[in-house]
This record gives C-alpha cells, structure tokens and sequence, in this order.
C-alpha cells in the first residue's frame, strides 16, 4: 500500500453551532451515572458564562484536536466562552497550528502495522493518521518565527502570540484556535511547549544560533498565569483531560498566595477525563482533593468521567444555545501584558 492509501479519509471537526443539544441535555439531568453528570459539567459551564466576573480558564490536554473537536474550541474563544488558555504543545502546534498552515488528520485504525507507517513516514494516534513529512515543514515554520524574533527568552504565552500574528498572512486555514486567540486577545498558555513539534523547531534555531537565540521560559510562563488570577476576583476551570495544563493552572491559587495575594480559590472548576484515581493521581487529583490543597472550591465541581469526544460537543452546543456569552464582557488579559 502507498502513502496515500492510508491518508484518505479526513478527520471531519464538528461544529457544535449547527445543532442544539438543549433538549437532550435537559432529559439527561433527570436520569442517572454519565448522563447526570454530563448534565451537571454543562450547567456548571452555564454559571461561569452567567457570571460576568468570572474569567474562564480552558484547560486542554489529550488528542482531541486531531480527533475532530478542533473548531469547538475555535468557536469556544470567536464566542467569548473563554478568557485564557493552558494546553499542551502538542494541541496547539501539532494539531492546531498544523491544521492552519493547510495540513491536515485523517481517519485510521489502531489495528495496523505500526512498523509500515513508520515506513512510509505517517504517524499514529490511536486511530488517527498524521503525515510527518508535513508534521516536519510545521516544525520548520516554528523555527522560521524564532528566527525573525529578538533572541531573548520568552513566554509560551508571547510566543503563540507570535503564531498567531504570523497565521494573519499565512494561514491556509483561518479558523484556527491559535488565530482566533491572537485576534481576540486571550492569551494561550503551554507550560511543557517543548513536548511538540515546537520543541523540534527550536532545538534547530538554537543549534543555528548558539550565542543568541530564542528560548522559552516556563517560570514566566508561571508569572503571568497567575497575575490573571490575581486579577481575577472570580474563576472557573473547564478542562479537558488533566496532567500539566489542569495543575499548572490550579496552582495558581498556591503561587499567588506565596506572592503575599489574598485570592479565593477557582470557584467553578469541570473535568472532562478517564484517568484513574486509585494512582493517586486522575492526571493531577480530583477536585474535591485539590480542595485540600486550597486550589477549587465546594459547590460547583463535576468530574465528568467520559471519553472527550463524546460528551464534549454536547456540553459546549448546550452553553452556546443558552446565549449567555453574548453578554458577558471580554476579559482580553493579553492586553495586561502589553
């Protein structure tokens, strides 16, 4: 089989704007296990968009970009359901900033001969196919933004800004999480920006410019996190998947008051997740244990125990049709660091 054989059939991203899942969310709230919950991570969602204080902090971890909710998240920052982002590389340079420079995923299969895709230079995600040569010329255009930038260490945060701004003439696709960002000022946070095809283009810079280059610094990345939540009287977590996003927001609360800030806890927080907790773990601890940590607050909590794909468009059509991002005001916290 040739290369092409096995990328053909397109990832489709769904558009959680063309259907209303109001109906179907009001029927689960009445019934029990996953539905309830799913009901409950929705109206949680709700209050956050209901209360004009509150700045929304998507947390995004996992591979559900490539898997086809791409554009939900898109649509979540063109609509004003999120006011900041912490993600990992790989969701936003590997799939999302990949996409926008004209490639794309496409549908596969766990059960293949890992050995001949490697062959044929594509790679997998359990059952989603991405041509790496294409994977490369992304890590290339990472490395071509470093070098037009003043070598100096920056944020994840400035530097995404900095693929944003470059997609405003370049992209082939402009609906792109990284440019709608960008054009709606809500900053976009990657604590491990490295772990990605980022990482890749920058090792390269560095390697071409020893002396003086671009580097990425998490500490800051840390800093300016947290002066959004200290400027944030009220905060709320909608999360997906956990790890490095879902703790390095909630220690925000921590780092704050290690700076000598009186700041109340996330007061909402939603976790979209299948991890395990019986590791000591659930990829960074449940809610109620970061309650003990002084991260999330009681009341409006809901671990959602569900595969991402399948309860995440539901929850995100419901908040949408409900209409209430339409008046709430625009945080823009790029605009504090200008």
């Amino acid at each position: 089989m040739k290369k092409h054989d096995f990328l053909r059939n397109l990832v489709k991203h769904i558009d959680i704007k063309s259907f209303d899942t109001t109906d179907i969310i009001d029927s689960m709230r009445d019934m029990s296990f996953t539905a309830r919950d799913t009901a409950r991570a929705a109206d949680i969602l709700n209050e956050m968009l209901k209360d004009k204080d509150c700045t929304i902090f998507l947390c995004i971890a996992g591979s559900t970009s490539a898997a086809g909710c791409m554009q939900i998240y898109a649509d979540m920052v063109k609509h004003n359901m999120v006011d900041a982002i912490v993600a990992t590389g790989a969701t936003i340079v590997d799939m999302d900033f990949f996409e926008a420079l004209g490639f794309r995923h496409y549908q596969g299969s766990p059960h293949i001969d890992d050995g001949q895709l490697r062959k044929l230079y594509i790679d997998r995600i359990y059952d989603t196919f991405i041509d790496e040569e294409q994977l490369q010329v992304c890590d290339n255009t990472v490395k071509k933004i470093a070098d037009s930038l003043e070598k100096r260490p920056y944020s994840s945060r400035e530097f995404i800004l900095e693929m944003g701004k470059y997609l405003v003439d370049n992209a082939k696709k402009k609906d792109s999480l990284v440019q709608a960002a960008y054009e709606n000022n809500v900053p976009i946070f990657c604590p491990a920006f490295s772990d990605s095809s980022a990482g890749f283009g920058l090792v390269k810079h560095q390697v071409e410019n020893p002396d003086s280059h671009v580097s990425i610094d998490s500490v800051k990345d840390f800093r300016e996190l947290t002066q959004i939540k200290i400027q944030s009287p009220v905060s709320g977590l909608f999360m997906i998947g956990g790890g490095v996003p879902k703790n390095f927001i909630q220690d925000t609360v921590v780092c704050a008051e290690v700076l000598g800030k009186e700041v109340d806890m996330h007061k909402y927080a939603v976790q979209i997740t299948v991890a395990d907790v019986r590791d000591g773990a659930c990829s960074s601890s449940t809610l109620t244990e970061a309650r003990s940590w002084g991260k999330v607050d009681a009341g409006h909590d809901q671990m959602l125990y569900a595969e991402a794909t399948s309860v995440l468009p539901l929850i995100v059509s419901y908040v949408y049709h409900k209409n209430h991002w339409q008046s709430r005001p625009k945080k823009q916290w790029t605009k504090i660091f200008e």
